[in-house]
């Protein structure tokens, strides 16, 4: 059942399903907690949550489900410690729990169970302690992820005994200590061990790992020479920065030259002493300088390792930008808007297809739009949401401060260039089909639910309209552009300039947002009903048409019922006649269907967009009416 838009929590009377192997309900819209009687499902040899809204702990009865062998309880709100009771999973192989809440020591039961042989994933946590001995015993673990946490301490030697590993990420804690002998990992293809507090030297064993593709030692407080052998003569493969006592290595890595014997006995020869010493205070009066502006700048650098967005998520530099979008050339220009401009790029060694969107710093307003969108975006994933993959808030080449945001791309552009744009392309598309539309229109429905009622905080995206919601390779809507967002908290912090800076878009800006500044989640549902019916009529609420008093919804509800035929996109018109050709005759009864059905569909949109936000429906009332209509039009066949 993975992938819908299943709401509510698990029964509890599943454990009647006696003979279940495999439960899949993951990236859902579930809540509440992870009832204790999963763990009564004796036969269960799969659960697959991950991706919903669950709370509470982790049922210690899981440990009864002595068959399972993959439990991934995933990007979920979880709390409370892991219990030790999956110690007693003996088939378990792959376990996930990253991207929870979950705090207190990792369990030497689960972090030892010998049976872990394909992933291990407890990333983006709040665990602490040390990493237990017992990780000795994951002899055949393929993946070992213990990013993003408050682990602690040394490193311990019994890690070598995993030699079966082909990824460790430990990056993102508090270890300390020297990298412990690590060569029999041999296996390793990717190793990250950045943004911790590593010492010594880089350990001459990583050298020789033949299979090793990526290796982040970054941020930590490691010194001396820089091997150049191995993945070493590699500059793009591996990342040393953060680390101010590293020298030596490939010219491209750029480090100052390692301290050579000979070097240092001229200090102690007396004939250069005066010499060195006088050209050491004009270094140190130019050094005075540089250091200057050096502390200026490394608040970028900062800016960087503290993203806005949060551990959790990639860490991103402004050069990387820089190259994936072949230095923002306008070439690769997407978009723009009130606050910057969307840039497609190509990120990574995967080349993977993003859209940047650089914010215009220059306009006001374009700072505090920036920190918006990564409040809103840091704890919220949907389906039908932008997939936000980073931020990056740092120095660009000339100085200034630059910030950014870093989005999953979407192949098929935003709705707005499918409903108004679409002649303007060297390649038209095909117009939207009627169903289309239908599901966009759902799409943007449950994402706006998902914002209003299903977070831990509600959002109110205050910017709701075509150019905002954009298309991937499936046609499915992902609502985008949270800049304007704001967090209804149950008890708002005081901010008398919050109603004065609220804007939005001409057409779609709830009426009540003009005189009082309020924001509710009624302001999104008047500005998804004007998109409904922009989408049904295939006008803009900014027409020229709509004049001295005329706007879209008095337009339109001065049209229906009898003037739909007049007022409804000629493409919808014409693929309802299409059917019907189809069909051999043009029967009166179907007509009059379609006709009903229209109706019904532009009264929702009118309903929506009501002046008064007391008439208008709860959003999650209207997707239950739009998913009716569905079912309606399927059986017109449109």
């Amino acid at each position: 059942m993975g992938a819908n838009l299943i709401s509510g929590s698990i029964p509890a009377g599943i454990a009647e399903l006696k003979s279940l192997i495999s439960l899949g309900m993951e990236e859902n819209l579930l809540t509440g907690r992870i009832p204790i009687t999963v763990g009564y499902l004796s036969k269960l040899q799969i659960l697959s949550i991950f991706g919903n809204s669950f709370s509470g702990e982790i049922p210690s009865s899981l440990g009864n489900l002595t068959y399972v062998s993959e439990v991934s309880l995933d990007e979920n709100f979880l709390h409370g410690s892991i219990p030790a009771t999956l110690g007693n999973c003996q088939l378990l192989q792959n376990l996930g729990l990253s991207g929870n809440n979950l705090s207190g020591a990792i369990p030497f039961q689960v972090i030892g169970l010998p049976s872990l042989a394909g992933w291990l994933d407890l990333s983006n946590n709040c665990l602490t302690g040390t990493i237990p001995v017992d990780v000795g015993n994951l002899k055949n673990l393929r993946m070992l992820d213990l990013s993003e946490n408050k682990l602690s301490g040394e490193i311990p030697s019994s890690l070598a005994s995993c030699d079966g590993l082909t990824s460790l990420n430990l990056s993102g804690n508090s270890f300390r200590g020297h990298i412990p002998p690590l060569s029999s990992l041999k296996g390793l293809e990717n190793l990250d061990l950045s943004r911790n507090n590593f010492t010594g030297e880089i350990p001459k064993f990583l050298n020789t790992f033949m299979f090793l593709q990526t290796l982040n030692l970054s941020y930590n407080n490691l010194k001396g020479e820089v091997p150049r052998e191995g993945i070493f003569k590699n500059a793009s493969a591996i990342s040393i920065i953060g680390n101010d006592q590293l020298c030596g290595g490939i010219p491209e890595l750029h480090l100052p030259s390692c301290t050579s014997v000979g070097s240092r006995n001229l200090w102690q020869r007396r004939r250069f002493r005066i010499i060195i010493i006088t050209a050491s205070l004009a270094i140190c009066l130019l050094l005075i300088c540089f250091l200057a502006i050096g502390c200026w700048r490394r608040k970028g650098g900062k800016a960087l390792a503290d993203s806005p967005m949060g551990g959790k998520y990639l860490k991103i530099s402004y050069a990387e930008l820089l190259k994936a979008t072949e230095r923002f050339s306008s070439a690769n220009l997407i978009g723009s808007g009130g606050y910057g401009f969307v840039y497609k790029g190509r990120l990574g060694r995967e080349e993977t297809p993003v859209a940047v969107k650089v914010l215009d710093l220059q306009q006001m307003g374009a700072s505090k739009s920036f920190i918006k969108e990564c409040d809103a975006l840091r704890s919220i994933r949907h389906r039908n949401l932008v997939k936000i993959i980073t931020s990056c808030s740092s120095i660009d080449n000339k100085g200034n401060e630059f910030k950014a945001l870093v989005y999953e791309f979407m192949p098929n552009g935003s709705l707005e260039d499918w409903l108004h744009r679409n002649n303007e392309l060297e390649n038209p598309r095909p117009n939207l089909k009627l169903m289309q539309r239908l599901s966009i229109a759902i799409d943007i429905a449950n994402a706006l639910e998902y914002l209003h009622h299903h977070c831990h905080t509600r959002i109110v995206h205050c910017d709701l309209k075509p150019s905002n919601v954009l298309l991937d390779d499936a046609m499915v809507a992902h609502v985008g552009d949270f800049g304007l967002a704001r967090l209804l908290y149950e008890n708002p912090p005081q901010d008398p300039t919050s109603s004065s800076r609220l804007k939005g878009s001409i057409g779609y800006v709830s009426p009540e947002y003009g005189v009082s500044g309020e924001v509710s989640t009624y302001g999104d549902v008047y500005s998804f009903g004007i998109v409904l019916l922009e989408m049904l009529t295939g006008k803009r609420p900014t027409h020229d048409m709509f004049r001295e008093g005329l706007s879209l919804h008095r337009f339109v509800k001065m049209s229906i019922p009898d003037q739909v035929a007049e007022i409804v996109d000629s493409t919808i018109l014409e693929e309802a006649l299409q059917v019907q050709v189809c069909r051999g005759v043009l029967e009166p009864t179907l007509q009059g269907k379609i006709h009903e059905n229209l109706v019904s569909l532009l009264k929702l949109g009118l309903h929506c967009s009501a002046e008064l936000p007391s008439e208008r429906k709860e959003i999650k009332d209207v997707t239950t009416e739009l998913q009716k209509m569905q079912k309606l039009f399927l059986e017109l066949s449109l």
